[in-house]
């Protein structure tokens, strides 16, 4: 059964591939429809933007959609980044512009107070049906420099404090194991079945 991911991150792509290797489902790209538009984030939460997603991807493709948004919460920032992690910096910055900017707003702030989360919130849209949501959050802080060469975004400054390694320090299989994202997908994964279960 196909389901488009509703996103051209590579990263993200990889990952979602990986979280649905042992499913029916068959991952599709969105770089599979180049005529599909881009589909701005205009929501002010990652719910809203999550849905606006998959709803458009559905609604131009008729088949099943999933998107995901997800960002980083800096509690001394007063949750920023959030929606905007992706252009913090500005539009078309990059992930090093990014992470810049986060240790220079938190250039003064002590260990103690570097506080973070990543949080996902993945929807699933089909043509004619109500979108369902799964959301997943996972605990870190902010590292004072880039640590480690995966991932992507702000990995390497996202120390899991129990792991002592940043995401970027980590195996794709480690940062599956207890990522945001892997936990959104483990709920949505139970929305997916159940949906396959009812031949809708």
């Amino acid at each position: 059964m196909k389901l488009i991911i509703a996103s051209r991150n590579e990263g993200k792509l990889r990952e979602f591939a990986q979280l649905l290797a042992d499913s029916p489902l068959e991952p599709v790209s969105l770089s599979a429809y180049p005529n599909l538009p881009e589909i701005e984030e205009t929501g002010s939460t990652f719910r809203e933007n999550a849905a606006l997603k998959a709803e458009t991807v559905a609604r131009l493709t008729g088949e099943w959609a999933l998107a995901d948004d997800s960002g980083l919460e800096v509690d001394a920032l007063g949750g920023e980044p959030g929606v905007y992690s992706a252009r913090y910096a500005g539009e078309g910055q990059g992930d090093e512009a990014n992470n810049k900017k986060l240790l220079d707003k938190l250039a003064d702030v002590p260990e103690e107070k570097r506080t973070a989360r990543f949080r996902a919130v993945i929807a699933i849209a089909r043509p004619g049906k109500d979108t369902q949501f799964a959301e997943g959050a996972v605990e870190g802080i902010i590292a004072f420099s880039p640590q480690g060469s995966g991932g992507f975004g702000y990995d390497p400054l996202f120390l899991v404090p129990h792991t002592g390694k940043t995401f970027a320090q980590m195996t794709g299989e480690e940062k599956n194991r207890i990522s945001h994202r892997a936990r959104a997908m483990e709920q949505a994964m139970k929305i997916l079945k159940q949906i396959a279960s009812e031949g809708q």
